[in-house]
């Protein structure tokens, strides 16, 4: 019998979260986004952007930490990478951005694991597909999502202008075909539950 991995999982209580200074969008709306990746795709080819899966456990069940804009957007925490650099590299800079104290030694010890899921961006659109259509010889981004392996104790801070929610695997799988929650949540996101699947969730109570 293959042994699946084993991902260990805190209770939320362990982690401290503190704020920071605002983090401004660079974009006002989906339009101003996509525009702007015109504009960098033109410049530098392909966008490569690498994205986060925190997990912390409530009530014997995980969690996936989400920022959230406003009221009702939300996204993984991480972003564009600059070219040439590395993922890893890449994705621990994102974090520490999004995520890490302004103290040096308070910013967690980024633990980045497995890749779980590649999503590509064919054209200059909001849909993005968890393969590369055929047609397409030009992606204009692929996503990468990795999987963080968090320490028991660690401390967020949260830019003032954002929230930091732990929603429920159950809360996003229950609700993918509910158009508000798809709206509010997207495919990329949805989806996560079915891609940790293959792991074992070694629930740690402290």
């Amino acid at each position: 019998m293959v042994m699946s991995p084993v991902v260990n999982t805190y209770p939320l209580s362990s982690y401290t979260f503190g704020t920071k200074e605002p983090k401004m969008e660079k974009d006002t709306s989906v339009a101003d986004r996509l525009a702007r990746m015109k504009v960098n795709y033109m410049k530098e080819g392909m966008r490569t952007s690498v994205e986060a899966i925190l997990l912390v456990q409530e009530h014997n069940h995980p969690h996936i930490l989400l920022l959230q804009i406003g009221n009702t957007f939300c996204k993984l925490p991480g972003g564009r990478l600059k070219p040439g650099e590395n993922e890893i590299e890449g994705l621990k800079r994102k974090l520490t951005s999004k995520l890490g104290a302004n103290s040096p030694a308070l910013v967690p010890d980024w633990q980045i694991g497995e890749c779980v899921a590649i999503w590509w961006r064919p054209n200059f659109e909001t849909i993005m597909y968890p393969y590369c259509p055929p047609h397409i010889t030009k992606p204009k981004e692929c996503k990468k999502l990795f999987l963080v392996h968090l320490s028991e104790k660690e401390y967020f801070a949260v830019p003032k202008n954002l929230k930091l929610l732990a929603v429920p695997l159950f809360e996003l799988y229950d609700n993918v075909q509910k158009l508000n929650v798809e709206q509010r949540y997207g495919p990329v996101i949805s989806t996560i539950p079915q891609q940790l699947s293959r792991f074992q969730f070694n629930m740690i109570t402290t």
